[in-house]
């Protein structure tokens, strides 16, 4: 039996779970598919970036217990989801290639506050990085349900469901270590500026991003 979508995949309720601003330009998924040799390499290092920023906050915050159980976690998965992706890559003959650089994050991290109180600089890491799954889920889902391959659509499933829970942990974690209200309007103000950074990137065939 197939696995069902751990979460209505209807409209209002992804925006509830991801809460994102905008959704993806639908030329993205047609011109994605066409082009999976370069999707696939870039979604490699999207993993790889994601399991390094989790070591990142680990040797940044040692003392934060929650914080470093959690990551361990989130780091080994991250990681992967990193060798499944490179199996996707061998299966189909392509080489894993050099790494891109991958503007829509690092648009992201300038608005994280440097410098700031350390907690509050935490926070924004931490909302940052879930909304770097949260926009993952939503393209992996959009794959999911038009990718003309059946293996790769099952397999981005399954990885739709994984970015989700990652969304909801790293906010999690940021309510841990400072206060909910102070999270959640911190989150509105990154959801608002990652809407701007969608709208201001070209449609690209090459990137997850």
């Amino acid at each position: 039996m197939e696995p069902q979508p751990a979460f209505n995949s209807s409209e209002p309720k992804e925006k509830t779970i991801l809460k994102l601003k905008l959704n993806t330009d639908p030329r993205w998924v047609d011109i994605a598919s066409k082009n999976i040799e370069d999707i696939l390499v870039d979604h490699a290092y999207c993993e790889q970036k994601a399991a390094s920023t989790g070591i990142s906050l680990i040797v940044k915050y040692p003392d934060k217990t929650r914080l470093v159980d959690e990551l361990t976690a989130l780091v080994a998965e991250e990681w992967a989801h990193f060798e499944r992706v490179l199996l996707e890559l061998r299966k189909r003959g392509y080489e894993l290639g050099p790494q891109r650089r991958d503007e829509y994050v690092v648009q992201l991290l300038t608005h994280v506050r440097r410098g700031d109180h350390r907690d509050r600089q935490l926070m924004d890491m931490l909302l940052v990085s879930a909304l770097i799954e949260a926009r993952s889920c939503e393209r992996f889902k959009l794959l999911w349900q038009h990718i003309p391959d059946p293996d790769l659509s099952k397999f981005y499933y399954e990885l739709m469901v994984s970015e989700a829970a990652h969304f909801v942990a790293y906010v999690d974690l940021a309510k841990e270590y400072r206060a909910p209200q102070e999270v959640e309007a911190r989150l509105q103000e990154l959801l608002k500026i990652e809407g701007e950074i969608i709208t201001s990137l070209p449609v690209r065939d090459d990137r997850m991003h």
